[in-house]
Order: structure tokens, then sequence, then C-alpha cells
């Protein structure tokens, strides 16, 4: 039995534990695996590296993916699924584990529907997959923002500014929610919600009136800002290229107030260094289990937490919309916004 695994999309904290965690359980059945390099763009080029616990014990703490990534789209690719297929035949791949969010996961289900052995599991710090409560990633994420935010007050305080902080959330805001309730920030900016800049300005005039003459304010990348649209770039999933409105809002506060104002772009940071207990933990489950459905043939599934609970579900429910942060759980936020 060879098995191969890809990681693909943006990378994530606890990749690496996925991937350990595949090898381990794959070798005490005696399979070979392979891991697939730089994505769905390896697949297609039929570039691998072989992979052997004994060789990359070490990699749980490791942030990123030893196995590179890309953005590559085989579905935009002439004939990029065939070629795919030809791939499993050349490189004797009897099952592909695919690691990646939504785009990732939705060439691998068009794949298990033309019948190739193929399993999924859920990674992205964007938590915005749907049916599991846990995505590879996230939780990591909100830590290292909280900790950025959390040393941002200390010079906000001692300069009397205003810091308007950017954290990643294309289309949903639950890594600003989660960080921003976590750090104390003065207002958070989804997605989800229209941005209501008199409603920031409140807030800071409130805040100068007590003299408290600091605010932190928490922005997702993907808010639009009335009046302020870019020229949209589209990548080859669809998704538009977001960033940049963390300068903007900046600008506006101060026109507005008067008031100092800086801007930050955490962006890529929260992607990086050492994931956190909880994103090593089920990482290495999703990896074990991952294993496992191959064992029982179970193709077109992924390891997902349900009510709590390890389980597996399709594919393609994994991937069915988005999960948004929903309004309640928005005005619990706003509660802390003074």
């Amino acid at each position: 039995m060879r098995i191969a695994i890809l990681t693909g999309g943006g990378d994530a904290p606890g990749l690496n534990a996925t991937i350990r965690a595949i090898v381990r359980r794959a070798e005490e059945y005696g399979w070979e695996v392979i891991g697939i390099r730089w994505g769905w763009k390896g697949m297609l080029d039929g570039e691998y590296i072989s992979l052997e616990y004994d060789e990359i014990e070490e990699i749980i703490r490791e942030g990123g993916t030893i196995l590179g990534t890309s953005r590559v789209n085989p579905l935009k690719r002439k004939d990029g699924l065939e070629k795919i297929k030809e791939n499993f035949k050349k490189l004797r791949i009897d099952a592909l584990i695919a690691i990646g969010g939504n785009d990732t996961l939705s060439v691998a289900k068009e794949l298990h529907k033309m019948g190739l052995p193929v399993i999924g599991v859920p990674k992205t710090i964007d938590f915005d997959l749907t049916t599991t409560e846990y995505t590879i990633g996230f939780h990591t994420a909100v830590h290292v923002a909280t900790e950025a935010l959390d040393r941002i007050v200390t010079t906000a305080k001692s300069h009397g500014r205003i810091f308007v902080v950017e954290v990643m959330g294309r289309y949903s805001g639950w890594i600003a929610l989660y960080a921003g309730v976590a750090a104390g920030a003065h207002y958070i900016a989804i997605p989800e919600a229209p941005l209501n800049v008199d409603e920031i300005i409140k807030v800071i005039e409130n805040r100068w009136k007590k003299g408290k003459n600091y605010a932190i304010i928490v922005i997702a990348e993907g808010v639009r800002i009335k009046g302020h649209y870019k020229e949209e770039v589209i990548d080859e999933f669809g998704n538009v290229k977001v960033g940049g409105v963390a300068e903007i809002l900046a600008k506006i506060i101060k026109e507005k107030t008067g008031i100092e104002t800086r801007h930050i772009v955490l962006g890529h940071l929260v992607r990086g260094g050492t994931p956190v207990a909880l994103d090593r933990f089920i990482s290495t489950q999703y990896g074990y289990l991952a294993v496992e459905l191959i064992k029982e043939k179970m193709f077109g599934k992924m390891p997902a937490i349900v009510n709590g609970k390890l389980t597996a579900v399709p594919i393609e429910d994994g991937i069915k919309g988005l999960r948004k942060v929903n309004g309640n759980l928005y005005e619990f936020a706003k509660s802390f916004f003074v």
C-alpha cells in the first residue's frame, strides 16, 4: 500500500503534526508514505519526497508544512484532473490525503467524483469550514494575534495613540472576533457586519472623555469600507485578494478625531511559529483518523469534530458554504466596545 499526502492553500500551524501522525499510523500497517511537494502543483508535476517516521518525528512542534504548499488550482488547468489521474498511476498511489481548506478540498471532492481514492483533512486558520467545529491552525492564529495585541496596547497607552490592527479573515471574522475579545480591544470590525465608522468614533471620543487616551481597533482584512474599494484581483480559486483596510481606516479616524492613529498589519505573522497544544493534539487525531478511513476504504470523507466528538463527514458536506460569525456572537462582542 502506498499513500500520498499533500498540503494546499495557505500554510497553518499544525500541518506538520498531521503529516507526522499519518506517517506514524501508516507505518504501523506496513504502508509506504510519500509527500507531494507544493500542493496540487506537485500532483500535476509528479514531484514528491519519501516520508519515514524516524526522519520526521520532531516536526510536531514546527509551524508551516515540510511539504510546501501552493494555490495552484487543477480545475483551472487544461486537463488538470486527468493529469492528476495519470500521476496516480505513475506514482503508484493507492490513496491520497489532501489537507486544506475550501479550495484544496473542492479539488479533492472532484477527484473523488472521478472515482479516485481521496481523503480530506480540514485546515484553515480562518475557521470558515462548515460541519467541523475545529480546523487546523485557527487556535494558534488566535493565540499569536492576541499576544500581538497585548504588546500593542502597551505602546498605545505610552504614546496616547489609536492603533488599527488588521488580521486575516477574507470572508469571516473569527480571528478578529476571538483575538479582539481576548485582548480587550475597544472595537472589532468583521466582514459579516457593515462597518460603522460613526460608532468607532463615538467609542474613541468616549474613551478620551474618560481620560483613557488610547484605543485598539481590530479589523479583519476582508472588511469593506464604503467609498474605498480597490480594483479586485482574483486568484485561481475565485477568491478576491484583500488587505490594506487598516491603513484606510486609520486615516479616516485621524481625519475625524485629530488623534494620532497608526495601523499595523499582522498578516502572515499569525500563520507562523510554533503551534499551540490544541492544534497539535487535534491535528494528530485528524491524521490518525485519515489513515483509518483509508483502511476502511471510506474515501470521499474527512475527519471532523462534531458535537465535540471526532468523526468523519463527506468532504462535499464539509465545504458547503462558509462558516460565518453570527449576529448574536457579534452583539456579545460589541457589549465590550467601550
